[in-house]
């Protein structure tokens, strides 16, 4: 029978253990704050600066601004449920959570993408690269990352919806609602679903995935014409993207590009895409980037 009987679903969370849960609760408090702080400087650098004018730093803030949404959308919950007895949430609640972790999390997958075309811009065709990459195409870039994010994160809560949660069973292993711990909960056969929900995260991850191996071999191919000092320094401007593509693309396709299945090692790996890696951003970005560090002195002398 197509009916929904559940109104609250019971988070499992990281750990049973109130012992380990109290550690837990300190060290997620801290990567929470450092989230929030590390990526609001980037953005109030970016935004105060005028060196950090150009689309990498454009792209790099709205970037921090993603992460810092992504990563709201389950860490509060999650530092909070570790130091209660009672770990519900509503069923509105639990479906705004799928919809805007999906929803930053495909943005970013399409701004990361957006960022290498960038960077294979900046060296292939370094005397177009004010033309080609010109504010007007960065806004409408940005605009078609939130666009895509929004739709995939659309279809998959449409998805999930459609399902009768009939009970008593509504105990979702997870920290956080997802597609595949509440497709185990329904009362009706997901495998269509499940394989819907593969295809869909296939799609854009396997799409985006040749974008990015498509941009990184023409950079490759272009280093050939390039002067040593040019070889040099364009890998070194590459590095820090394909750092935070490699931290987020991994944990990603692990979780997503398979059938309605949940294995133990599922809440750590998605603890590291939705909130290690925005944390480890703001570090990856500046620590190598002097204009980033010049310009953050600045802003610290302004403020001082």
């Amino acid at each position: 029978e197509n009916t929904n009987n559940v109104t609250e679903f019971i988070l499992h969370g990281l750990t049973q253990d109130r012992a380990v849960a109290k550690v837990c609760f300190l060290l997620f408090l801290l990567f929470y704050t450092t989230i929030i702080f590390g990526n609001l400087l980037i953005i109030v650098t970016i935004w105060t600066s005028d060196l950090l004018n150009s689309p990498v730093y454009f792209f790099l803030s709205y970037l921090s601004f993603v992460d810092i949404s992504y990563s709201t959308v389950s860490a509060p919950k999650l530092i909070h449920d570790l130091l209660v007895e009672e770990r519900t949430i509503s069923f509105v609640g639990c479906m705004a959570q799928l919809f805007g972790t999906h929803f930053c999390g495909c943005t970013e997958i399409f701004l990361l993408m957006v960022m290498a075309y960038d960077r294979c811009v900046a060296i292939c065709k370094p005397l177009h690269y004010t033309s080609v990459v010109s504010p007007r195409i960065c806004s409408c870039l940005m605009a078609a990352s939130g666009l895509g994010g929004f739709v995939h994160a659309l279809v998959q809560t449409l998805l999930v919806l459609q399902l009768p949660f009939c009970g008593p069973n509504n105990e979702v292993d997870h920290y956080f609602c997802d597609v595949h711990p509440l497709l185990v909960l329904a009362c009706a056969d997901t495998c269509t679903i499940s394989v819907s929900v593969a295809v869909s995260s296939g799609v854009i991850s396997m799409g985006c995935s040749v974008v990015l191996a498509v941009s990184y071999t023409a950079i490759l191919v272009s280093l050939r014409t390039h002067s040593p000092k040019g070889r040099l320094k364009a890998p070194y401007t590459c590095s820090s993207h394909i750092t935070v593509v490699t931290l987020f693309f991994g944990p990603c396709i692990f979780i997503y590009l398979r059938p309605a299945t949940t294995f133990l090692a599922d809440k750590l790996i998605s603890v590291f895409y939705t909130i290690i890696t925005p944390m480890l951003n703001p570090f990856i970005y500046t620590l190598r980037n002097q204009e980033m560090k010049n310009s953050m002195k600045k802003l610290w002398s302004r403020t001082v």
